[in-house]
């Protein structure tokens, strides 16, 4: 073979390689790309994390059963402390109680009280541990759709309500984590806005081992931060949602105290 027949067989084979790149970045998209828009859409985690802390408040609804928690929340960004203040709980927290109840997580503890007397079972204080991680969790969840030991996988494509989504499946690794059995998601993009409209989800604290429960999400503006407001969660093939939530009156750069956050 002479030089310049090798040279336009390694231009063939190069621009085979290209065209099949550019192919592959067509049928198969970057997730850790659709991730980086979804977080830019919906601001800049430092820009949340300058606000230093956010109070809220928070309705929790099953509309069959006409049930609700409602509770103010606290979250401080530093530490991920979570703080919530209950007024009605008849879902989530200690439903047979009447009168308020506190919860908090400081970053390392967890605390709960009924109508001001502290309660140290462990089913009561797991129980606030859980809820205040997992408040806090939904809250930021967009913004930290890339922390350490994430999993992306591209999933392909799918039209719901006239939107061709990006499906992008999110999972973590347990050695980074440190749980046997960690959370599973599959988030729905937008390709206009670049924002999650929907996404399933697994909850295995409640048995739930994979992503078969669909929670659709609205946000509300807060200073060029896209905020999650409103949700909607629904029973493999349900069309009627279970639970409906909101998120009112957020304040942000709160001047809470050490105190503020316990009980």
């Amino acid at each position: 073979m002479t030089k310049k027949i090798l040279r336009q067989t390694i231009v063939v084979c190069m621009a085979l390689v290209i065209s099949m790149s550019t192919s592959l970045a067509q049928d198969g998209k970057d997730p850790k790309q659709l991730i980086s828009k979804v977080e830019k859409a919906v601001g800049n985690w430092n820009d949340l994390y300058a606000k230093k802390n956010v109070e809220f408040t928070y309705k929790y609804f099953y509309p069959e059963q006409n049930i609700m928690d409602l509770s103010t929340e606290r979250y401080v960004f530093e530490g991920e402390k979570s703080w919530a203040k209950y007024s009605v709980h008849q879902i989530n927290v200690l439903p047979k109680s009447t009168g308020e109840v506190i919860q908090y997580y400081d970053g390392k503890t967890a605390g709960i009280s009924d109508n001001g007397k502290v309660m140290t079972g462990a089913a009561e204080v797991g129980g606030a541990e859980f809820l205040r991680k997992a408040n806090y969790f939904w809250f930021v969840m967009m913004y930290k759709l890339s922390d350490p030991g994430t999993i992306h996988k591209y999933e392909g494509q799918e039209t719901v309500n006239g939107v061709n989504y990006d499906k992008v499946s999110v999972g973590y690794k347990s050695d980074v984590t440190g749980k046997p059995q960690n959370d599973a998601y599959v988030l729905y993009i937008n390709p206009s806005t670049s924002l999650v409209d929907r996404f399933f989800f697994s909850l295995p604290a409640m048995g739930v081992n994979d992503p078969v429960l669909l929670m659709e999400v609205e946000y509300e503006d807060f200073d060029g931060l896209k905020l999650p407001t409103k949700r909607k969660a629904y029973q493999p093939g349900q069309t009627k949602p279970f639970l409906l939530s909101t998120s009112s009156e957020l304040k942000f750069n709160n001047t809470f105290s050490e105190a503020d956050m316990k009980f």
